[in-house]
């Protein structure tokens, strides 16, 4: 399985740094340049610890983005310069070794926050009924309308672990995280999406100084890289694990 496998790498690269934190930012630091991971993937004679990492995550995740590349040669010119559609496979692999570090980095204080957000991407609804989500707090919620439905089963998911879950349809998330921390209350935000938008959205929590776990989606299907929606899916047991990895730390 995925997760198995970058939990694998994930833990052979920490006995190397054990500096969680510093080893982040060197992955972070490299997935930067789509041109740079590009030629350090095909240098073999390169034997630099970051050249190392790109061919090892190449190696090892490659099965898992056996469509990226042509999906990057069906982008429209426009398109190439946007930074989310255009994520090379090698800043795939970077992305997906980044998510399982951030939730190894803020497992510990997730749970222990008085306010526990989940934002989820609306592509899990269940496309053959109408949605009925209502708008109630911070954005859209599951109405559990469908049994079908993968956001009714995650969101229910969520709630038995304490997590509000939001449909992301509206909020902003810079804009809401400011807010609640000028009302002075401690916030946690999971995020479920498809790898590049997941990083993209951690980034932006990690950035604000909150405690971020992320879930990548099973797939991309959304409009913007289909022009339609397509049915997608979200790893329940993964998420699961992800919930009470965190909730261990509680009672430390």
């Amino acid at each position: 399985m995925t997760f198995d496998r970058i939990r694998v790498l994930a833990d052979g690269l920490a006995e190397e740094v054990p500096d969680l934190r510093c080893l982040l930012e060197s992955v972070q630091k490299s997935s930067g340049s789509r041109r740079r991971l590009r030629r350090l993937a095909l240098r073999a004679a390169n034997d630099s610890k970051e050249a190392s990492l790109v061919r090892t995550l190449r190696d090892q995740l490659s099965p898992y983005t056996v469509n990226v590349p042509s999906h990057l040669r069906g982008l429209s010119l426009a398109e190439r310069w946007d930074r989310v559609l255009a994520t090379s496979e090698e800043q795939y692999h970077h992305y997906m070794l980044e998510v399982e570090l951030v939730n190894r980095l803020n497992a510990a204080t997730f749970s222990r926050c008085e306010m526990r957000l989940a934002f989820l991407p609306h592509c899990l609804h269940d496309q053959s009924v109408t949605c009925k989500s209502v708008v109630r707090g911070e954005d859209h919620m599951c109405k559990g309308c469908s049994k079908m439905c993968v956001l009714n089963a995650v969101s229910k998911l969520l709630r038995r672990h304490r997590v509000t879950p939001y449909i992301w349809m509206t909020a902003n998330l810079r804009s809401l995280l400011r807010r609640l921390h000028k009302e002075g209350k401690t916030v946690a935000v999971l995020g479920i999406a498809c790898v590049p938008e997941l990083v993209r959205g951690m980034r932006t929590c990690m950035h604000a100084g909150v405690p971020v776990m992320g879930l990548p989606l099973d797939a991309n299907r959304c409009a913007r890289w289909w022009g339609r929606f397509y049915p997608n899916s979200a790893n329940l047991q993964e998420l699961e694990r992800l919930l009470l990895k965190s909730e261990q730390f509680d009672d430390c």
